[in-house]
């Protein structure tokens, strides 16, 4: 299988990593009048195909054990199912994100949601196992909250500017955040106990996971909708082309993400790889601000409380990398 064999390849699969986990809403954000219950069956076919194809590519450069097929033959069946759950996990998670981001818009969803994720990931991961530096992980912890809580101030100070502003969204948020925070142990454990999977195999289960939980989590909102009336499926074959080509597109966009962002953790490890990623909500916050103009009219106390976000947020990546390193 590929893998990068430089750290400069492998620092621009992160980087596009995290391009690509901040910039995949967009394509939902660019469909008009459709509903994310009704998008989210083509994202989630769209990331299981982008990784499947992934993994019979550059994962399978070779027939050596570590090549995709070869891989998954000798792995543990446990640690294929653990995988699954996970990807069935993170994908309430992520429907839960985007009917965040349908209420709130990216700028808010986004950091609300993953910095959650990150204070839930980190309080998990150091609970099961005691490995890092604890003060810097617990300042690292704080200045999340931070971030977190001054996002939720902007968010605040839109009521200012005349525009709507949903408590529902934030706890849809904080619900997502801790969902997105509890998947990755699973997934952890088919990558480090017994015969274990690697990232190409990981990421096809996890997306195949995600695409097989719909027909539970995505359906259950389809008849309990968190915002409008109850959809049903004849709505799905109404939608416009470009609503399903956007949302096939935004699955490809995620999945190419978390492909390379596990194939790089490879290389430089995962502390390194998990905190370069995290730092895809700082994109979709830009994208929501500039380039959808998301607090236009909001006034200035509202991008003072952005830009501190942005310094928090990006002081607690910063420290719980420095704490795993």
């Amino acid at each position: 299988m590929f893998t990068p064999n430089s750290l400069s390849i492998a620092l621009l699969m992160m980087i596009t990593s995290a391009v690509c986990w901040g910039s995949w809403a967009n394509t939902f954000k660019g469909v008009k009048n459709y509903r994310f219950e009704l998008f989210y069956w083509d994202y989630a076919v769209g990331i299981f195909l982008i990784s499947l194809v992934l993994a019979l590519t550059m994962g399978s450069t070779g027939n050596d054990a570590s090549s995709f097929l070869n891989n998954v033959h000798s792995a543990d069946t446990s640690n294929i199912v653990w995988t699954l759950v996970g990807g069935a996990i993170f994908n309430l998670a992520n429907l839960l994100l985007v009917a965040a981001i349908d209420m709130a818009g990216l700028a808010i969803a986004f950091p609300v949601s993953i910095g959650i994720a990150l204070v839930v990931g980190v309080i998990s991961s150091y609970a099961i196992q005691l490995k890092g530096n604890a003060p810097l992980l617990a300042a690292g912890v704080v200045c999340a909250v931070i971030a977190v809580v001054l996002d939720g101030k902007a968010y605040g100070s839109l009521a200012s500017a005349g525009r709507s502003v949903s408590k529902k969204s934030i706890v849809t948020c904080i619900v997502s955040g801790v969902l997105m925070g509890l998947w990755a142990p699973f997934v952890t454990h088919a990558m480090t106990k017994g015969n274990t999977l690697g990232p190409y195999s990981v990421a096809v289960f996890l997306t195949l996971g995600a695409l097989l939980s719909c027909s539970i989590w995505n359906v259950y909102f389809m008849k309990k909708p968190l915002v409008g009336e109850p959809v049903n499926f004849s709505g799905y074959f109404r939608g416009p082309a470009s609503g399903h080509v956007l949302g096939i597109l935004g699955g490809v966009i995620w999945g190419t993400g978390m492909v390379f962002n596990l194939v790089a953790a490879s290389f430089t490890g995962v502390a390194i790889s998990y905190a370069i990623g995290q730092s895809a909500p700082m994109v979709a916050a830009l994208w929501g601000v500039l380039a959808w103009k998301e607090f236009k009219g909001a006034g200035s106390k509202a991008y003072v409380y952005l830009f501190l976000m942005f310094v928090f947020y990006c002081l607690a990546i910063a420290l719980v990398a420095r704490a795993n390193g």
